[in-house]
């Protein structure tokens, strides 16, 4: 009878814990969001089903490291990911840093550098990242997302004209039809719209390297820590370029050490 007693009293403790003992995953489940229209981040792979890439891979190291389980799940654009770390529906959320973004969530130190270029039609006379920022000229990229906040501060000359993100096709029929004269987004993107689409060309360089990110809720220190921790892990494990590398990522670097980086 002493011994029920005593193993009640101990499952009732056990029950008021926290899963695995880990106050960092209040649910016990370490829960992530990334956009789910950029492969940058992640993607379904369509033979297994399940979200692979870069944010999949870094997700399950951090859920091991912390002995918990772990759900991933693509979100809808940066809004989605914002809110759902914002209204802790997620622990973490996989998004580009940017200083705007900064003001609603905390990030850690960026783990890649997704490159961003221009797409023209083929008949287009612009040939380099470098020709755009030229009077006359208008460019598309869609709104809120990272290049569009870069160009935002940076562009002195040329237009830009913001189209409704994660819809792509609209942008190249936009493109097409002759409502700007180049379209700005990352490489892997362009590279992927290229191969699908006849008739267009991505141009010669870079206009920014968009800062890869993990955003956690404002003021989670302790949670915040935990993830810097694992992405030195990560990348001087080589877990970082491996997963670039098996997602067959284009225009996409390891980030520098966070000693290095500059923000």
């Amino acid at each position: 009878m002493k011994r029920i007693a005593t193993f009640a009293v101990l499952f009732t403790a056990l029950l008021a814990l926290p899963s695995a003992a880990n106050d960092l995953v209040p649910t016990g489940t370490l829960r992530a969001t990334y956009i789910g229209t950029n492969p940058v981040q992640a993607l379904i792979d369509p033979a297994s089903k399940q979200v692979v890439g870069p944010a999949a891979e870094i997700t399950k190291a951090l859920a091991q490291k912390l002995g918990v389980p772990f759900d991933i799940k693509g979100a809808q654009g940066v809004p989605g990911v914002i809110d759902s770390v914002k209204k802790k529906e997620a622990d973490i959320g996989f998004v580009a840093y940017d200083p705007v973004r900064a003001n609603e969530i905390d990030f850690s130190q960026t783990y890649s550098l997704a490159w961003n270029t221009y797409l023209v039609l083929d008949t287009s006379p612009l040939r380099s990242a470098d020709e755009m920022d030229k009077a006359g000229l208008k460019l598309g990229v869609g709104e809120r997302d990272a290049g569009d906040f870069y160009l935002t501060r940076n562009l002195k000359n040329a237009e830009l004209k913001r189209v409704p993100p994660a819809n792509i096709d609209n942008a190249i029929a936009m493109l097409r039809s002759g409502e700007f004269d180049a379209f700005a987004a990352n490489r892997q993107r362009l590279t992927e719209v290229v191969k699908r689409i006849p008739g267009l060309r991505i141009v010669d360089g870079d206009f920014y390297g968009v800062e890869q990110a993990v955003g956690v809720f404002k003021g989670n220190t302790a949670l915040l820590e935990a993830v810097d921790a694992l992405l030195d892990d990560a990348r001087s494990s080589g877990l970082i370029a491996g997963a670039i590398k098996r997602a067959g990522l284009s225009g996409v670097d390891v980030a520098l050490p966070r000693s290095e980086q500059k923000r």
